[in-house]
């Protein structure tokens, strides 16, 4: 997402932080509502056309927003979506791609308040393990020939009292509404939001052997100097990983032994 695009989805984000900081309002119902929005949008082109054409005022706009959506879901989200329709867009796309993000931050948002939002941050980091493991379970998920429900139904037997309801929420509409990702991909996605909602970074670390308590510590404060935000550490365990850890952050990727990472951390950071 670039230009026009990123600054309307930057100013929707201030919209929906502002509007969710008042505790009356259900960011839960917000969520689903935003959901529904996105899925209408992503069926009908010709709309979110209509609904991003840079020829058409904002307000004209704004008012086919409140014809459409009025009485079909609240007067948070109308606004919500006035407020989107009225900036200006690189690619229709884009709208749906604000509105879908909109969506995930709102539950997330509902979690956060609940302070279970590290609980769901962590969750959604195991369930992509978990799918990068089991191939029938991936292929059971992602088959365009199985009915949402029946999907719906599977992730329930799954996480249904096992994880968090938010989790459960955003893996399932993930799963049932992809729109051309990955599930993998979705779930990073996911995870990314999560760690952002608490302004720190995710660094996923793959080690030989389980991590101590103190070589964690010292590896997220050396992570958290390097790249200076908080580190949130996703841990995961595999005994072939070349040089005995492997830390993703982002894009990059470093490969060594913890000893050498944290002196070449404590180098830079030393320069």
């Amino acid at each position: 997402m670039n230009g026009a695009s990123r600054e309307a989805l930057a100013a929707a984000r201030e919209r929906l932080d502002a509007l969710t900081d008042n505790t009356s309002v259900d960011a839960a119902q917000l969520a689903d509502e935003l959901a529904a929005v996105t899925a209408l949008l992503d069926r009908e082109v010709s709309l979110r056309r209509v609904l991003t054409d840079p020829a058409q005022p904002g307000e004209a706009k704004a008012e086919l927003v409140g014809r459409l959506l009025g009485g079909q879901v609240g007067g948070n989200t109308v606004d919500l979506v006035s407020g989107l329709v009225r900036s200006r867009w690189s690619q229709p796309r884009d709208l749906v791609d604000s509105l879908e993000e909109l969506a995930n931050v709102a539950d997330l948002t509902a979690a956060q308040r609940a302070d279970r939002l590290d609980s769901v941050e962590d969750e959604l980091f195991r369930f992509g393990r978990i799918i990068s493991s089991n191939t029938e379970l991936r292929a059971a998920l992602t088959d365009r020939g199985a009915t949402p429900s029946a999907k719906v139904e599977l992730l329930h037997r799954l996480l249904g009292g096992r994880a968090d309801v938010t989790t459960e929420r955003l893996v399932t509409r993930l799963v049932t509404a992809p729109r051309g990702r990955s599930l993998e991909a979705g779930l990073e996605s996911l995870s990314k939001l999560a760690a952002d909602r608490q302004n720190r970074v995710v660094a996923v670390v793959t080690s030989a052997v389980p991590l101590s308590d103190t070589q964690k510590r010292r590896l997220g404060a050396a992570l958290a100097k390097l790249y200076g935000r908080t580190m949130h550490l996703n841990l995961d365990v595999d005994p072939d990983v070349v040089g005995g850890i492997r830390v993703q952050v982002g894009d990059e990727v470093i490969n060594g032994s913890l000893a050498d990472r944290l002196e070449d951390a404590a180098r830079r950071m030393a320069s």
